[in-house]
């Protein structure tokens, strides 16, 4: 008899071949980030030759003050978006979850529409806008950079933070209020008491979520920001022009590390929430 050797199965060889792609693509997407990690620690005047090992570029975040600035700016306008984004963002969400109705459909829309619309077309209509505003009505505090920056960063985020409240709000009981309500507390003491804290974790994760999404807005920075308010990214499209330097590799690995930390913090306040994996990936997606 002839000896039968058992057929390897098709899936097996289906899944290893799917693992190796996706390595692959994996590897595609991130090793750009890797060459830009290791650039900045080269020690030469631009990044296309490398010239040794050091850690000089990144002590130009303190000793050069028109990075220094630029990286503040950023931080500056990135934590006040996101204050303002999560304050917005928060009651919007828990009027769109406990007041349901038509209404909501609509609100949904108009809060896609934002998300949806590119960047460019945001900013090429904040521009007249501001200046409309800060200009011809006399508003002068749209002629301030920080509040142009803070203004054109919000829009998307309010509607980030909008979307993960009520996706929380929504998995949860609203008979907590209910019994709130019954023990003869005032509304105001009800939200601060019990509706607040069980949106808490979706509030903190929007306002990181927004932090990050405003270090790297870089179409409608540069179309609202006025002289001495330039944000990094900014600042790195108009070095283009005389050639990547390694500082810039090097503030840029340090703001990317600090997107890591909040984008992290986010998934341990959720964590921390009793969230599970998959309501994690739901509620920092808005679903």
């Amino acid at each position: 008899m002839s000896d039968i050797r058992p057929r390897r199965p098709r899936a097996a060889i289906g899944d290893r071949v799917l693992g190796i792609w996706s390595v692959a693509v994996y590897a595609f997407l991130f090793l750009p980030i890797i060459v830009i990690i290791m650039a900045s620690f080269n020690s030469g005047r631009l990044l296309v030759a490398w010239d040794g090992f050091s850690f000089a570029p990144f002590a130009a975040l303190v000793e050069k003050p028109v990075i220094r600035d630029a990286v503040m700016v950023s931080l500056r306008t990135g934590l006040i978006a996101a204050l303002f984004a999560a304050v917005l963002g928060t009651l919007a969400g828990i009027a769109m979850a406990r007041r349901p109705g038509k209404w909501v459909w609509w609100f949904l829309g108009l809060l896609l529409l934002v998300s949806v619309t590119p960047e460019i077309v945001d900013a090429v209509a904040l521009l007249p806008w501001l200046v409309f505003l800060g200009q011809d009505l006399g508003l002068t505090m749209f002629n301030d950079g920080t509040v142009r920056l803070v203004v054109g960063h919000s829009l998307f985020s309010i509607a980030i933070v909008s979307y993960i409240v009520r996706a929380r709000l929504v998995g949860l009981d609203a008979r907590l209020e209910e019994a709130s309500a019954d023990l003869y507390a005032p509304p105001v003491r009800t939200f601060l008491r019990v509706t607040l804290p069980l949106a808490m974790p979706a509030v903190l994760a929007g306002f990181l979520l927004s932090f990050t999404l405003s270090l790297d807005n870089t179409v409608v920075s540069a179309f609202v920001q006025v002289s001495g308010t330039t944000p990094w990214p900014v600042y790195v499209l108009s070095s283009l022009r005389s050639g990547l330097r390694p500082e810039i590799a090097a503030v840029s690995t340090v703001m990317l590390l600090l997107t890591l930390v909040s984008l992290a913090l986010v998934a341990l306040v959720l964590k921390k929430a009793g969230d599970s994996t998959t309501e994690i990936a739901r509620t920092m997606a808005g679903g």
